[in-house]
This record gives C-alpha cells, sequence and structure tokens, in this order.
C-alpha cells in the first residue's frame, strides 16, 4: 500500500449532495461536499466541497488554503463564491460526522474496490503529442492512488489528477492524465491502489491496443466530455449575460412605462 494510504482504514464517510433541476430532466446544477475522519485518528481527515454541471466541475474550494478554485478562468469572470461559506459547511459536515460515528457505533465504511479503464484522449497517431486518461470508477472510500509507469519505471511530475466525482449511487470516480507521444515500443501502465482491493491493480496500455469496447464507450465519453461539457458551460453563461444585458438595456431605453 502506497505511503499516501497508510493508517487510513477504517475511514467513515459522509456525502450530502444537493441537485438543482435547472431545465427539467436535462440537466443538473449540484453541489457536492464530503468530509472523512479515521477511527484511530483525532484529526479531522480530508474533505471536499465543489459544484458541478452534468458531472463536469465548475469550481472547489481549496480547504487547506481557503481559496476558490475555478476549473477554467472564464467562470470567476460571470460569478463569484466565497470560500468561507464553504468552510463553514464543511464544518457543520464535520460536526454531523462526529454524531454519526457514535451512532453507528464506528461501523467503518464498506469499502468498494475501483472499475478501471486506460485510453488515449484521441485517435492515435505516432510520433503526434495525445494524453492517455487513467479512469477509476464506482469506488468508495474517496481515498485512492493512482500512478503512471512507463516502460516499468514510474513517471514522475507528468501526471494531472482531478478532484473526486461523485456517481448517483454514493460512489466516486477520479481521472489522470498523462502527456505522451505515441511510440510502438513504448508500454505504460495505470497502477492504482484502493482499499477495496487486495493488492494493486494494474492496467495496461500501448499502440497496439485495440479500441474501447461498445459498452465502454459511455466512461470513454465521460472522460473526453469534460472538457466539451466545460466549454458548453461557458458558451452558456456568456449568452445568458449577453441575454440579461440586452433586456436591462431595452428596459432602460423605454423607460417608465
Amino acid at each position: 500500500m502506497a505511503t499516501g494510504m497508510k493508517g487510513l482504514a477504517g475511514y467513515l464517510w459522509l456525502l450530502p449532495l444537493l441537485g438543482c433541476h435547472l431545465v427539467p430532466g436535462e440537466e443538473v446544477l449540484s453541489q457536492v461536499a464530503f468530509v472523512q475522519r479515521s477511527l484511530n485518528s483525532s484529526e479531522q481527515g480530508p474533505g471536499e466541497f465543489m459544484f458541478d454541471w452534468d458531472g463536469d466541475e465548475i469550481f472547489h474550494v481549496d480547504l487547506e488554503d481557503k481559496e476558490t478554485v475555478w476549473r477554467l478562468p472564464q467562470f470567476q469572470e460571470f460569478t463569484g463564491f466565497q470560500a468561507e461559506g464553504a468552510l463553514g459547511n464543511i464544518a457543520v459536515l464535520r460536526s454531523n460526522l462526529d454524531i454519526l460515528m457514535r451512532r453507528s457505533n464506528y461501523t467503518p465504511a464498506q469499502n468498494v474496490p475501483p472499475k478501471v479503464m486506460v485510453y488515449p484522449e484521441k485517435p492515435v497517431v505516432l510520433g503526434e503529442p495525445n494524453v492517455l486518461i487513467c479512469l477509476a470508477n464506482e469506488f468508495s472510500p474517496p481515498v485512492i492512488n493512482l500512478t503512471w509507469w512507463k516502460n516499468g519505471q514510474k513517471v514522475k511530475n507528468q501526471e494531472k489528477e482531478i478532484d473526486f466525482y461523485p456517481n448517483v449511487d454514493n460512489s466516486f470516480r477520479r481521472f489522470s492524465y498523462l502527456p505522451f507521444v505515441p511510440d510502438p515500443e513504448d508500454i505504460y501502465y495505470c497502477r492504482v491502489e484502493h482499499w477495496g482491493l487486495a493488492q494493486p491493480l494494474t492496467k495496461e496500455w500501448n499502440t497496439n491496443m485495440p479500441k474501447p469496447l461498445p459498452e465502454t464507450a459511455e466512461n470513454v465519453a465521460c472522460g473526453l466530455g469534460l472538457a466539451v461539457g466545460i466549454a458548453g458551460i461557458v458558451l452558456g453563461t456568456v449568452l445568458i449575460f449577453r441575454s440579461r444585458r440586452k433586456h436591462d438595456e431595452d428596459n432602460f431605453r423605454r423607460g417608465p412605462l
């Protein structure tokens, strides 16, 4: 087990999820927050606070630096969010978690192992820069290590991970991205460590790997859809603000009736 996961077994976790349907049956704006704590530690443990739109992150709050981190800088041009509100929310959750731990007689959370797949961001062309995506999905609790290996050597300081994303069944998913240049001689591995696994799970990828099967297309679209969905949010936000501004200008020109 990796160093970052030692001493954490027995975590309890809490996930309040608030969804607001802005367009019934089609789009959901969600506020997501969770906290965790070890049974054998008095420390508060990690937590997360974020807003997402149909599974795409809008922003999260860095609980240590106490600041709002926007997935795309353009978002903060149209709206804002005070990190203090998230900190207050997290404090309430930590208090509630302590109560639930006592009421449950300190029963630990169930460990559900992740489902893992590795795939390229776009069709592979030898010598053309691309991005490998490692998706760990449907796991709980949200404590996991994703590491990249190339030709038997661990890749350092190149990969990028995003926050934990909640699923509707209160499980989680997480992506890790690795920029690379396809070469038929290279073999890549995504190594996944989680309490639900008896031993680390390793998924291989190389240029000879077959394309994802039809039943995995939805998961692939989920990873690739992050950028597309976020771009759509930006465009929609721009249109909303332009429409609102035009409406205000028209009312100003008309004056009182």
